[in-house]
């Protein structure tokens, strides 16, 4: 069977304890069992729209062409639209709530070409209850689009412009200081900036860091090789965004920082001490 798209990417907020997963992946693969389901990830905290969108966005243009099924849906049930939404005049095709949680990566990938509300139930399964929407819409509807079937066949067509958009902060630059916001925080605990690298430019190469009461010297760097091991350090991350680090330590413990905290920077003054490990003498 030749697939239209051959490729889902599948990103939640279901985790991995339940069985949420397993019955989305299997629900594609009755209705496309050629299609391949690559995780992008299941870990977004629940309900956590904000967080969700902006991992879609990190990810959006290293995912292969087909269908993003994005779910990370706290009003599911409710007035929220479910909507597919095609990209790059048929490149990929999102599927998923709106509620934001898709707009960032449509916008990364330059935005909607068309998008539709579900309401083709022939493309959804059977359910006895509203809250399963990734088992009983979203998963048969990007099967089938994998199938060949088009925007148009499994929904009602409305205005790119309604779509619900994302949130995204912007920094604020105020007496020589730059007010940022944690986007996010990596399991090695480094902190992602809503920074372009050149607004921080103008501040050195020793910055001060401050989060709510606590107060800390970094340095900025290429690469966390730079840094001696426990030093903060500020560089650029793969994402091209300005990121906060501690070699081989967490800077949102370092920092007591989580998503969503404000980190004020400004210049820092003389470089910090680099830390060194020191070594037991040794007796000849």
């Amino acid at each position: 069977m030749t697939l239209r798209y051959d490729t889902i990417s599948f990103l939640s907020d279901y985790g991995l304890g339940d069985e949420f997963v397993g019955v989305v992946k299997s629900v594609i693969r009755s209705i496309a069992p050629g299609a391949a389901v690559i995780d992008i990830t299941h870990d977004i905290a629940p309900h956590d729209v904000r967080a969700g969108g902006l991992a879609l966005a990190r990810s959006a243009q290293y995912l292969m062409p087909g269908v993003v099924l994005a779910v990370v849906d706290p009003g599911v049930g409710g007035n929220r639209r479910a909507i597919a939404v095609e990209v790059g005049d048929g490149t990929s095709v999102l599927v998923g709530p709106d509620n934001g949680l898709l707009a960032p990566a449509v916008a990364m990938v330059g935005g909607a070409s068309r998008a539709v509300e579900l309401t083709a139930e022939q493309y959804h399964l059977p359910s006895s209850g509203p809250t399963f929407a990734g088992r009983d819409m979203f998963a048969p509807t990007a099967a089938h689009l994998c199938l060949g079937a088009d925007l148009a066949d499994v929904g009602t067509a409305i205005p790119v412009h309604s779509l619900t958009p994302g949130v995204v902060p912007v920094s604020r630059v105020d007496d020589d200081r730059i007010y940022s916001e944690v986007l996010w925080i990596d399991r090695f605990g480094n902190l992602q900036l809503n920074l372009d690298p050149d607004e921080i430019e103008p501040l050195g190469d020793t910055l001060r860091l401050t989060a709510g009461d606590v107060g800390r010297t970094a340095r900025r760097v290429d690469s966390y090789g730079e840094l001696g091991t426990g030093e903060l350090g500020v560089l650029v991350d793969s994402y091209g965004l300005v990121a906060v680090a501690v070699n081989r330590g967490s800077a949102a413990l370092e920092l007591n920082s989580v998503e969503g905290d404000s980190i004020t920077v400004e210049t820092g003054g003389p470089a910090p001490p680099t830390p060194v490990q020191l070594q037991p003498r040794r007796s000849d």
